[in-house]
């Protein structure tokens, strides 16, 4: 999701393009500007001239930090699903978030925040959805005792999910794939890196050249939480609040 982003840029150049992706981001991608044909894995593929993988085309197209394709959003969500789960989810009563804590591979403790610990700081004045549809055992107490929707069994794929994340107001996260997915649609995104975080994110800036709608809250010690999150909590309090999608 992050780097179908070259997919216009590679037709522009007058290929046909083929999309070659999971079957859980047919629904997401099937409709981005270029692609001609979309296919999932474990479908015949057709004949083609050239292949590259997707992330390959930053190398391709000699991308620096001063030329990074950051229009969003490039990616679209369903309208047919954004009006169901509208009306799934009913009039908001306060400001809308959209959680997610953890990945779906368990365990992942470096790209992971207990829920217990960030529901003990998150304040009460917005409603909080779930964003994500596995939940760890270590979390589904907790989960099954705080006021978050949770709607595992009914998101199918990341077209759910992209229907969700329009419905909220701001987004945080992990990271994980919903980063990329919220931060295509061109959602506020608060995004949570552990200490050593994965190379894309780079170092010391709280922003993201990849993502314009993006703020990045860093670990200054290796698996302390702590911090991170009074600053994530500072800030929805604050200043940053004004950003929200009205």
């Amino acid at each position: 999701m992050q780097f179908c982003r070259y997919v216009p840029l590679v037709a522009g150049l007058g290929a046909k393009v083929i999309l070659h992706v999971q079957a859980s981001l047919a629904g997401v991608l099937r409709d981005l500007p270029g692609v001609q044909s979309l296919l999932v894995r474990g479908e015949t593929l057709p004949a083609f001239d050239y292949h590259c993988p997707l992330l390959s085309l930053p190398l391709v197209f000699k991308t620096d930090l001063n030329q990074i394709p950051a229009d969003v959003p490039y990616l679209r969500a369903n309208a047919k699903k954004i009006s169901a789960w509208h009306k799934r989810l009913g009039r908001p009563s306060k400001p809308r978030i959209g959680l997610v804590w953890s990945g779906s591979a368990e365990p992942d403790p470096l790209r992971s925040v207990p829920l217990q610990a960030l529901l003990a700081v998150l304040p009460d004045n917005f409603e909080y959805i779930s964003l994500q549809k596995e939940v760890w055992s270590r979390d589904t107490d907790a989960l099954q005792h705080s006021a978050i929707r949770h709607f595992a069994d009914e998101i199918h794929d990341f077209s759910d999910t992209a229907a969700l994340a329009m419905l909220v107001d701001a987004v945080i996260t992990i990271d994980t794939s919903v980063a990329h997915l919220v931060g295509g649609l061109a959602r506020p995104t608060y995004l949570l890196l552990p200490y050593a975080p994965d190379w894309r994110w780079m170092l010391h800036r709280s922003d993201s050249p990849w993502y314009p709608t993006m703020q990045l809250y860093r670990q200054a010690q290796d698996k302390d939480w702590n911090p991170v999150l009074k600053q994530l909590v500072d800030d929805l309090q604050g200043e940053n609040h004004s950003s929200f999608q009205k």
